[in-house]
């Protein structure tokens, strides 16, 4: 996937062109790949995109219209050149449009097998400038995901738990390292409620510490309930 996108990454980085927007997106989806969260969905940039792939398709079907499917390259070959920019243009913008969504796609996988679910994510908020300037200045926010992204974190996060239900004995989604002890100390960052351990339960209210054993809090560590002390 990395070489996929950093191909095409290239590619668009120096397709010269008026509109830059494309390629705005583009350079979202690169810095994507080495973040560890996942950056607010890019709304408008998707949507400029898009409208220019309709607006060049729309051109094209102009230009076409009065030669009735007669159309003969060699005849017309300022027209003919004109459609071979418009269609490079249009394939562009598509592969630029996938390799965005693709590596968001491939973020919010990783998130999910590392224990995040669709509140988890959506939930890393951000701020809405224009609704924080309105009135009374309230901070305003909203979900760093699109709904379509919700919706296929919902059912992603359902298929990893019916496949992970085949084998209640194993945690198919815990670290491939075994871990070098055995107890450790956690500070709670924010309440959990409470968890069952093979020593009992506990209730993990913020700013409280434990000594706990790392088997039974290795999944809050990860989804940013818990630090890990020493």
């Amino acid at each position: 996937m990395e070489i996929w996108a950093t191909s095409w990454y290239s590619f668009c980085q120096y397709t010269p062109d008026i509109d830059l927007t494309y390629r705005r997106q583009v350079q979202h989806a690169k810095r994507t790949q080495n973040l560890t969260h996942l950056p607010p969905y890019q709304t408008e940039i998707v949507r400029a995109v898009a409208r220019e792939v309709r607006d060049l398709d729309k051109d094209v079907a102009e230009l076409l219209e009065p030669f009735q499917g007669s159309f003969d390259p060699s005849a017309d070959q300022d027209v003919a050149c004109t459609l071979l920019v418009n269609h490079l243009s249009m394939r562009r913008n598509k592969r630029c449009l996938l390799a965005y969504h693709r590596t968001r796609t491939d973020k919010l996988e990783e998130l999910v097998w590392n224990g995040s679910d669709v509140v988890d994510l959506s939930g890393q908020q951000v701020r809405d400038p224009a609704s924080a300037s309105g009135a009374g200045g309230s901070d305003a926010s909203k979900s760093s995901l699109s709904p379509q992204e919700e919706e296929y974190v919902r059912q992603y996060s359902d298929l990893l738990a019916a496949y992970k239900g085949q084998w209640t004995d194993i945690d198919l989604t815990g670290s491939l390292e075994p871990p070098r002890d055995l107890f450790i100390d956690v500070r709670v960052l924010k309440d959990a409620g409470e968890i069952q351990t093979e020593y009992g339960a506990i209730t993990l209210t913020k700013n409280s510490q434990f000594y706990v054993r790392q088997g039974d809090v290795e999944r809050l560590i990860a989804q940013g309930y818990l630090y890990k002390l020493g």
